[in-house]
């Protein structure tokens, strides 16, 4: 039995991965930590844990055997401050901080301790992205040259963060960011596992609604590769329809999302064809049990743990970026 101690219960994805534990025969909840005593006692109680007030108590548990972090996003470091040095593998809500000086110091201490941690992020990880990993990986696309990603809903119009669980969503001290910190994240994070490094950004974001003016809810970043090629990513809780999803084009093909058929390959003078699905991995509590247990490669973490630090100086470069009105270089983490 894996024993899993849950610290914040402030991201509203919180009561999913608990339900998500509680439905598995191998894993339980044991305990909870919660800067908001009556929220933590109340996902304690809905889920059998017990809830502790004091967070260097709760880390240092001998029972507990992994974390996840739902913390709002700014909150993050602390939480992982205390947490790594435990050694235990953690589960922590994307994004990874939401500055590159945070991801640094977060990165010295896993470096230092040894601590397998991952994000919240669950794109790379589907069959179809692995598909197209084995297409980028056999040159099938030949030479990359450009690629979008859309990730956007009508959070905004839709009001999705008018309750007081869910306002923090709404206050730049928290949040770090409004639509594009929220929703731009997993963007960058795919096409940044897809595509390798980037070297520098143009963004444009903003507030369009002003249904929640003291955050930004929508945004568009370019990114420049190191390997050349250029990627779009659009952001927004502003979409109100019309089809997202990814695309990459090369000099032999492209690749990108049918809605209801997933993702297919065309190529000037040739039928377009689904792209075949490579096995998924697995993402969210499945991605933490499979740490406990060992099942996934010390090398694959990594590297996505490289991705998930890149993504945070890559997102920090688009808001600079937007506020400056020029190309900004990608700082490395």
């Amino acid at each position: 039995m894996i024993n899993i101690a849950m610290l914040s219960c402030g991201h509203v994805h919180t009561r999913g991965y608990c339900e998500a534990v509680a439905k598995r025969n191998d894993t339980r909840l044991v305990a909870v930590w919660d800067d908001m005593p009556e929220r933590g006692q109340q996902f304690a109680t809905d889920f059998k844990a017990k809830f502790n007030d004091d967070l260097a108590a709760t880390v240092a548990l001998e029972e507990v055997n992994a974390f996840i972090i739902c913390a709002a996003n700014t909150q993050h470091l602390p939480l992982l401050e205390a947490a790594i040095p435990v050694r235990k593998p953690i589960f922590c809500e994307k994004p990874f901080t939401t500055t590159a000086a945070d991801a640094k110091a977060a990165m010295k201490l896993i470096r230092k301790f040894g601590t397998k941690v991952f994000m919240g992020y669950g794109q790379p990880f589907t069959s179809g992205q692995r598909g197209i990993m084995r297409l980028l990986a056999a040159g099938r696309l030949g030479k990359i040259t450009h690629a979008r990603l859309r990730n956007s809903h009508h959070a905004a119009y839709g009001r999705w963060f008018d309750s007081p669980a869910n306002a923090w969503f709404t206050n730049p001290k928290l949040a770090g960011g409004g639509a594009f910190m929220d929703m731009g994240t997993h963007a960058v994070h795919a096409l940044r596992t897809l595509l390798g490094p980037v070297k520098r950004v143009w963004a444009k974001i903003g507030n369009v609604s002003k249904v929640y003016p003291k955050v930004d809810d929508c945004g568009i970043a370019i990114l420049e590769f190191a390997c050349g090629a250029q990627g779009t990513v659009e952001a927004s809780w502003v979409q109100t329809g019309g089809i997202g999803g990814l695309e990459i084009t090369g000099s032999e093909g492209t690749v990108f999302e049918l809605p209801g058929h997933g993702y297919q390959l065309a190529a000037p003078g040739r039928q377009t064809v689904p792209v075949e699905a490579h096995d998924p991995k697995p993402a969210g509590v499945a991605r933490l049990v499979a740490v406990v247990n060992g099942d996934l490669t010390d090398q694959e973490l990594a590297d996505d743990l490289a991705c998930a630090a890149d993504s945070v100086a890559i997102m920090e470069a688009c808001y600079q970026a937007s506020k400056a009105g020029e190309w900004v270089k990608v700082p490395k983490v």
